[in-house]
């Protein structure tokens, strides 16, 4: 499993207009990406930073959902409200079995 996570950081007095935008396109990749397995957003408990949990089936999965008209519209409409915004990837660990 491919793994994304996202820190965003508004600009002051932009939360309000960001989140829900955020979460309609969380609910746009869980409804409309078969790669899309888990999409969370976590919100600070003094609403400054969003943080985004996502789980694809692969890289691939990934690239489709950055390419979707949902997401493109999402990333051009908070161009403007996000300060700061940090990506990391990561590989899903999978136990050991025996």
């Amino acid at each position: 499993m491919y793994v994304v996570t996202v820190v965003f950081e508004p600009h002051a007095g932009q939360m309000d207009a960001f989140l829900p935008l955020m979460q309609e396109n969380a609910r746009r990749s869980l409804e409309d990406e078969p790669g899309c397995h888990r999409f969370d957003v976590c919100l600070t408990e003094d609403r400054s930073r969003v943080f985004l949990y996502e789980i694809y089936s692969d890289e691939a999965a990934f690239v489709v959902h950055v390419e979707t008209a949902h997401f493109k519209s999402f990333d051009a409409a908070v161009a403007d409200m996000v300060r700061e915004k940090t990506v990391n990837i990561y590989r899903l660990a999978q136990p050991r079995e025996g």
